[in-house]
This record gives C-alpha cells, sequence and structure tokens, in this order.
C-alpha cells in the first residue's frame, strides 16, 4: 500500500469515527513552493510555482440538512458546525473560514451546493510561505465539485478558492497558490499567466541533472492579514496607476528606468521596480529550464532575493540568514519565497560533492546555532501532482 493509500485510508477511519459514518470519498491538495516570481500574480504577471509531497487531506460527505460541520486533526478543538445559508464574510470561525469560505464562495457564484461533513489532516507547514491555506481551499473545493457534480474546470476552482480567501477570510492573495495547488503535475513547475490563467507545465526534473531544491523553513510565523501585504499590493496598484496601465505587467522590462523615473513615491517606486524586474526574471528562467541549463537558474534566485530583500523589503533576519549561509557553502542560488516576513526560503544545489545538498544543509543549521535563532526545518521540494481524489 503507498503512502497516499495508507493516508487516505487513515483520514477515512477518523471520519467514519468521528461522524459515526463513511466519508463519500477521501482527497488531497498541495501545499506549493515558488520557484520565481513574488508579488507578481496581484500584478497580473507570471509566476513558476511547483506543487509539494505535503499536503491537505479531505475525507468529505454531504449533507441534506443545510449543516457543514469541519473537523481538523490538526487544530484544537471539536467539531466546527455552520449553517450553508448563514455564512457570511468577515464571520471569523478562525481555521474553518478557509473551507467555509470556499463553499460560501461556491453558492454565491450560484453553484448548488448544500451542506457538507468534513474531516482534515494536513502535512503541509503553516505559517512557513508554503501555502497552507490554498491547499485547504482547493481541497475543500475539488471535494464538493465532485460530489455535488458542478463539472468545474481546475482554474475555475482557484479562482473560487481565491475568492473565499480574499472576500470571506479577508486576505487579497492573487491566485498562484490556488492555481499551483489544483494544477500542477508531477516533476514540472507550473508556468502561469495570472491575468488569463494560461499555464504550461515546464519539465524540473533535478535528480536526473543531479541537483536538489531544497526548502528552508525558518519557522518565523508571517501573518497576511495583518496589513503589510495588503499594503504592498495598495503600492502597486497605485503605481500602475501613475503609470497609465492595467496593472504592473504592462509595464515592459527595457522601460523600467523611463517609468521609475515618472513615479515620486519612494515607497512606490521600490515596489513598481521589484514587480517588473521579478516578471522580467520569471521569464528568464522559463527560458533556461526550456534549455535544460537549470544551473543558470541558480544566479537569478539569488538576483530575485535581492529585489525583495531591498526594494519590496519583505524579508527578515532569519530568511537572510538562510540565504547567505546557502550561498557561502556553495549553493548556486537561493532566495525568499511566499509572502515574506518569516516563511520560508529555497535554495538550488548539486545532489552531492563538496558543495552538496547535504553540505549545505548543514551550514544553514549551524549558521542559524551561531545566531541564537531557533533551528530551521529543512526539506527537499520534489515537483509533485496537484489536486486530486485519493
Amino acid at each position: 500500500m503507498s503512502t497516499a493509500e495508507r493516508t487516505a485510508r487513515r483520514v477515512a477511519e477518523e471520519f467514519t469515527a468521528l461522524y459515526g459514518t463513511a466519508p463519500e470519498g477521501v482527497w488531497a491538495a498541495p501545499g506549493r513552493v515558488n520557484l520565481i516570481g513574488e508579488y507578481t500574480d496581484f500584478n497580473e504577471g507570471f509566476v513558476l510555482p511547483l506543487a509539494l509531497p505535503h499536503t491537505t487531506v479531505a475525507a468529505v460527505a454531504r449533507r441534506d440538512d443545510g449543516l457543514l460541520r469541519l473537523h481538523s486533526a490538526d487544530r484544537p478543538g471539536g467539531v466546527t458546525v455552520l449553517e450553508t445559508a448563514a455564512l457570511a464574510p468577515g464571520d471569523g470561525h478562525g481555521w474553518a473560514a478557509y473551507p467555509a469560505g470556499v463553499v460560501w464562495a461556491l453558492r454565491e457564484a450560484g453553484h448548488p451546493v448544500g451542506g457538507a461533513d468534513v474531516h482534515l489532516a494536513s502535512t503541509v507547514p503553516t505559517g512557513a510561505g508554503l501555502s497552507s491555506s490554498a491547499a485547504l481551499e482547493v481541497v475543500t473545493a475539488l471535494a464538493l465539485d465532485e460530489l455535488y457534480g458542478l463539472g468545474l474546470a481546475r482554474p475555475e476552482l482557484a479562482r473560487l478558492a481565491q475568492r473565499a480567501e480574499n472576500a470571506f477570510v479577508g486576505v487579497p492573495c492573487g491566485v498562484m497558490d490556488q492555481m499551483a495547488s489544483a494544477c500542477a503535475a508531477e516533476g514540472h513547475a507550473l508556468f502561469l499567466d495570472t491575468r488569463d490563467l494560461a499555464y504550461r507545465q515546464v519539465p524540473f526534473d533535478l535528480d536526473a541533472l543531479g541537483l536538489r531544491l531544497l526548502v528552508v523553513d525558518t519557522r518565523v510565523q508571517h501573518v497576511l492579514g495583518d496589513g503589510a501585504y495588503a499594503e504592498r499590493r495598495a503600492g502597486c496598484e497605485a503605481g500602475a496607476r501613475a503609470l497609465g496601465v492595467r496593472a504592473l505587467r504592462d509595464v515592459p522590462h527595457e522601460q523600467l528606468p523611463t517609468a521609475l523615473g515618472r513615479l515620486t513615491d519612494e515607497k512606490v517606486r521600490r515596489y513598481v521596480r521589484h514587480v517588473v524586474s521579478d516578471h522580467a526574471r520569471v521569464l528568464r528562467v522559463v527560458e533556461r529550464l526550456d534549455a535544460g541549463d537549470v544551473r543558470a537558474v541558480g544566479p537569478l534566485l539569488t538576483e530575485g532575493h535581492t529585489s525583495l530583500r531591498d526594494d519590496l523589503r519583505v524579508s527578515c533576519a532569519e530568511l537572510d540568514l538562510a540565504v547567505e549561509a546557502a550561498l557561502a557553502a556553495g549553493a548556486l542560488g537561493a532566495r525568499m519565497t511566499g509572502g515574506g516576513f518569516g516563511g520560508s526560503a529555497v535554495v538550488l544545489a548539486e545532489a552531492s560533492g563538496p558543495h552538496g545538498a547535504d553540505e549545505v544543509a548543514a551550514a544553514v543549521g549551524k549558521a542559524f546555532a551561531r545566531a541564537g535563532a531557533g533551528a530551521p526545518g529543512i526539506f527537499e521540494a520534489v515537483p509533485s501532482a496537484g489536486a486530486r481524489r485519493l
């Protein structure tokens, strides 16, 4: 029996013990790590995430009384019971707001979704910038789509999951996280145009090339709903208005110096410089992946971190330490990933040798110990499959 099969059986058994009846199915949706393209998604630009092997698993059954019952094996407390007809944005509910928001978004869009019993278990680290919230939303959306026969395409599922987080939970995220969780393919990175949700699977077989991609979870918690993310989004939108474009995606990289010269607000100027340059970095990384020159991606990752640190100013001491220690140990490239203010960094390294991934990981751990910081969590990012029924 595979790991996925064992997980599905365990979660189904927990569901049965909790609700007194068997679930109608078990689904999984992964977390994601973003290789390059940060804060470009809500600017209608390109991004390049990949799904992680870490998933949120949901056992689900329909109800005909309009009740939504939610339980998580990973959260303290009992079953949260809500009325689907009474769901409204801003009502709180803690972690349960994410799946509840999906039910609300589906119903608001006119889809005939009634009640449900849901039991969840997750291996996606929370607060690590690896999209645990998107995995929770997407697995709920996929289960309800199949159980209620909605026939929604994956991009539409992702859009509805994003709406749940934006309008119901109150976090103004872009659509990258939900698209990566819903649409990623094993052994590939997802080259996504967030304007129209067109995407292409780009081969990313690091093992065949003698490379590894590490995730360094600093274990520093970030909270995107506290206003920092929203402030940067507002600054990007202000920059687009000042430049007379629909979104910063429409500012050509070669015209960036001219565009910056038209902006008077120093903060907005920094935000625009990051977004336009990171958008160009996504395209350069995809070119190198298509050409099979994956090692050449490393310097672009490091360049992206510098931009996030200095222009967008969303890094933190622990993220900078992870990147600096990895590079000093011989990594090919490294950068923070996700919304920032904590969370994780990605590190591209040789699989073996004097500057191999194990040596790089050990060096990062030692650097954190010397700095008196808590030990980071370090694991390999293996490009994995998107949301699916188990």
